[in-house]
């Protein structure tokens, strides 16, 4: 017997389960990208959403568990040390208007396919992988020290993401 993907118990197509398992990847490089930090300070940011990612796995929402299994399966677990490489998008704000538009269809064909409850667990793990990145290391000051925890366009995209999500 075939074994059947896991989408396919969530009524999910091969496409669509695509734009959910692409999504949080996404909204981890366009919170980064959102404030230009540096290398050092992207990388803390990339580590930190990979971990808010991989805590997905463990979500009461069966949804949530399974794209984030799915995800740390693809790009490595940070409990086991792995990293994602660092990505700096050619032009920060046309990546960031993507992942909102992505998102925005992603709460669009939540709402059609599964619970309020599912949903609303997937909606919710985005915007705090979002925060968790953007929380990751402060912008500004001087060699590290000083500057704003968020930025005021890292804030800007979270927020922006919380209002496409209905989070």
């Amino acid at each position: 017997m075939i074994e059947q993907p896991a989408y396919t118990g969530f009524g999910f197509s091969d496409e669509e389960w695509g734009l959910l398992v692409g999504l949080p990847q996404s909204v981890l490089t366009a919170a980064s990208a959102a404030e230009s930090d540096g290398t050092k300070r992207t990388m803390a940011e990339n580590a930190a959403g990979l971990e808010g990612i991989a805590a997905g796995r463990e979500s009461a929402s069966p949804l949530v568990a399974a794209v984030a299994g799915e995800i740390v399966a693809r790009v490595g677990d940070p409990e086991a040390g792995e990293e994602l490489p660092v990505i700096e998008p050619a032009d920060p704000k046309a990546t960031i208007d993507d992942v909102l538009a992505r998102a925005g269809q992603a709460a669009a064909l939540l709402a059609a396919r599964v619970d309020e409850g599912q949903a609303g667990a997937y909606k919710h793990w985005l915007v705090e992988i979002a925060d968790q990145v953007v929380t990751a290391a402060s912008s500004g000051g001087l060699l590290g020290l000083g500057g704003d925890v968020v930025s005021d366009s890292e804030r800007r995209f979270r927020d922006r993401l919380s209002q496409v999500l209905n989070d």
